[in-house]
């Protein structure tokens, strides 16, 4: 498998399901059909391009934008970026501060679309209100359930085939042991590095 085939795979889910759950679920019986060589591409593909999205400056959109510090959301916020399409994954992996262009994410930033829903759906935020949101953990795990479907073996047995690859994954993120976005850190509450960093968002946050 290719990086075109994964990311086929990767939008065809999102075109031929209609929920999260039913396209994690795609993936899995899809990949399932392969041998377990292309789940090992495939998850090497996906890691591949999570490691993209793992910069500080991404991390500072992200922050910025919804308003969001975890580091685990983030990391679940860049599987959501892939779950978007090749597309919009590179455009804003190549430039972090295109983030607030994404049609997706001014939805959600849509103050009267943001109300709406309130008065729809009250503010308990049932489970389709999550089809919506900018996190996509499960995405990140289809790989484990087709990969032990065709060996029987587990996901540390496939996180040892990736590495013998060569390949390893910048998430999750852990501070504590060393690892944090790449890139240079900065202060994100300074306004003027954030205007000169970011300033499509410094202006869509000044409006």
């Amino acid at each position: 498998m290719d990086v075109d085939e994964f990311w086929d795979l990767i939008e065809r889910s999102g075109r031929e399901t209609d929920t999260r759950s039913t396209r994690v679920a795609w993936l899995v019986d899809e990949l399932s059909r392969r041998p377990a060589e292309e789940i090992i591409d495939y998850d090497v593909w996906w890691t591949t391009t999570a490691n993209r999205g793992c910069t500080i400056d991404l991390y500072a959109a992200y922050w910025c934008v919804f308003g969001s510090g975890s580091l685990d959301g983030f990391e679940y916020f860049v599987s959501w970026l892939i779950s978007l399409g090749r597309e919009t994954f590179e455009a804003v992996a190549e430039c972090p501060d295109r983030l607030i262009e994404q049609p997706q994410v001014l939805r959600l930033l849509d103050p009267v679309a943001l109300y709406v829903n309130f008065i729809k759906r009250g503010p308990r935020y049932p489970e389709e209100t999550w089809e919506e949101h900018p996190q996509f953990e499960s995405l990140a795990y289809v790989t484990y359930e087709a990969y032990e479907r065709v060996t029987g073996k587990d996901s540390a047995a496939l996180g040892e085939a990736v590495a013998a690859r060569g390949v390893s994954g910048d998430f999750p993120l852990i501070p504590a042991l060393g690892s944090i976005p790449r890139g240079e850190q900065w202060n994100f509450g300074d306004e003027r590095e954030l205007a000169r960093r970011l300033p499509r968002i410094a202006r869509f946050r000044d409006r």
